[in-house]
């Protein structure tokens, strides 16, 4: 956790890392080098034993990401550099979906284009209630780049979200709850208390169990369901073998709390 970073901050507390973005100057626009940082600090985390949990959020008590940085975009960027780029900044977004450790977006701001996107991959999305999201780029003449075109009809339906698209509009938090966009929309005060509720509350689960119930979900909602059906038939098998299962099994008989181990 001590690796030196420009635009983010990486820290640890007990069982959970936080990734801020850490833009202040520009409300935390992203550039292809934040998702860079982002993505080294995933190599900490991944392989640190002790944290079981992500949260990701933004500096300050403005914005989560406002975008893309614009004055960076803005230059004569041409096409065949776009598409070499945007790719990797994709994968960085799919890693975030799919890594072995729950993440929790702590929306604290203004989360739009690619910060809607960047909180889209996140498993649970907690806002602050003067929040506001949206896939703004079609006002740029652009369209979103980093998945919201695919990530945003699977999670709130076809035609909320190409309504959201195609108009540039912004939504409240509110709203976005209504949506279906956010698990929870709370007052600034409340927003830590809440965050580290869900956190602490997913870290005391089994760390297999966990990795399983993902990777069920997400590669289950790609397939058919047959084929989902058998891959969760697999994950659920897997979690049969490790002594996270022994242990949850005699705690729950035994009337006490698990200690489970990852194992």
């Amino acid at each position: 956790m001590n690796e030196i970073y420009e635009d983010i901050k990486l820290s640890q507390d007990g069982m959970i890392a936080v990734i801020t973005i850490d833009r202040p100057q520009v409300l935390n626009a992203i550039r292809y080098h934040t998702m860079s940082e982002i993505d080294r600090a995933l190599d900490v985390i991944e392989y640190e034993n002790s944290v079981r949990v992500v949260v990701l959020t933004g500096a300050g008590t403005k914005a989560f990401v406002s975008g893309g940085d614009i004055q960076i975009m803005a230059k004569d960027l041409h096409y065949v550099q776009t598409l070499t780029e945007l790719p990797k900044g994709q994968d960085v977004c799919s890693r975030i979906e799919s890594f072995p450790k729950p993440v929790i977006a702590r929306i604290n701001g203004y989360a739009l284009g690619g910060g809607t996107e960047i909180a889209l991959c996140c498993d649970i999305r907690i806002a602050v209630d003067t929040a506001r999201m949206g896939l703004p780029e079609i006002t740029l003449g652009i369209i979103p780049g980093y998945g919201g075109t695919q990530r945003l009809p699977r999670l709130i339906g076809v035609g909320r979200a190409k309504e959201l698209i195609l108009t540039g509009d912004h939504i409240s938090a509110p709203k976005a709850l209504e949506y279906g966009l956010v698990n929870h929309v709370v007052p600034m005060a409340k927003l830590d208390e809440t965050v580290a509720e869900v956190a602490q509350k997913i870290a005391s689960r089994s760390p297999v169990a966990l990795h399983m119930a993902k990777a069920a979900i997400n590669n289950g909602l790609q397939a058919d369901i047959r084929t989902a059906l058998e891959l969760e038939a697999r994950c659920y098998s897997l979690c049969f073998a490790t002594e996270d299962r022994v242990e949850g099994m005699n705690a729950f008989l035994e009337k006490r709390k698990p200690n489970f181990r990852g194992r």
